[in-house]
């Protein structure tokens, strides 16, 4: 039983990383050209609510992974490459901090607290992942806030702020909604756990 558990686990982290890849090749909302707001995070925190931070982990690492692989990264040094794709998107996985809270609430059937916590998990996660986003911004893309006449941290605080918080009201408005219609997408791994 324990082998079946691990595989489902292993199978479901891959196929939410694809999944999350082919959002992400969706047009997304463009406030500024080197700014995009999309909501292809969304299959990394189902599995971070589903089974917990390390395979949210592992989904955003291979997500990662996968937009280095498919060309869709923009590379300026093997060091900012790290930081911004397996550091930054395994970091959404810190979502399955509130895993069990969101699980047990929807199997007592409390949507409204589930979303409460849907919603903090979802700014956890991105927060998470946009803190690195920020600092590769500091280091490695000053050169575009002195054109833009700003500091490199107002900047990156600035571009990165912006994305950070149009990817988390969207995962969180369409995961609310998700989850709510559907609540077995995560308590399913709970009866299999």
């Amino acid at each position: 039983m324990k082998k079946r558990f691990k595989l489902q686990t292993l199978l479901e982290i891959a196929i939410f990383a694809a999944l999350a890849m082919l959002l992400d090749l969706l047009p997304s909302i463009k406030p500024h050209p080197s700014m995009s707001i999309s909501f292809a995070m969304i299959p990394i925190f189902i599995i971070a609510f589903r089974w917990g931070v390390r395979a949210g982990f592992i989904s955003g690492f291979i997500w990662g992974i996968l937009q280095i692989a498919l060309g869709d990264a923009w590379i300026l040094t093997p060091l900012q490459a790290f930081i911004e794709y397996f550091i930054a998107f395994s970091f959404v996985g810190f979502a399955g901090l509130f895993a069990n809270k969101i699980k047990n609430n929807l199997l007592s059937n409390d949507k409204r607290t589930a979303a409460f916590y849907i919603v903090i998990a979802v700014i956890v996660g991105a927060a998470a992942r946009y803190f690195w986003h920020f600092v590769a911004g500091v280091v490695f893309f000053s050169e575009y806030a002195f054109e833009a006449g700003q500091g490199p941290i107002i900047f990156s605080l600035i571009a990165n702020g912006i994305t950070f918080t149009g990817a988390a009201i969207s995962c969180s408005v369409l995961l609310v909604l998700l989850i709510s219609t559907a609540p077995h997408l995560i308590t399913s791994a709970h009866k299999n756990n």
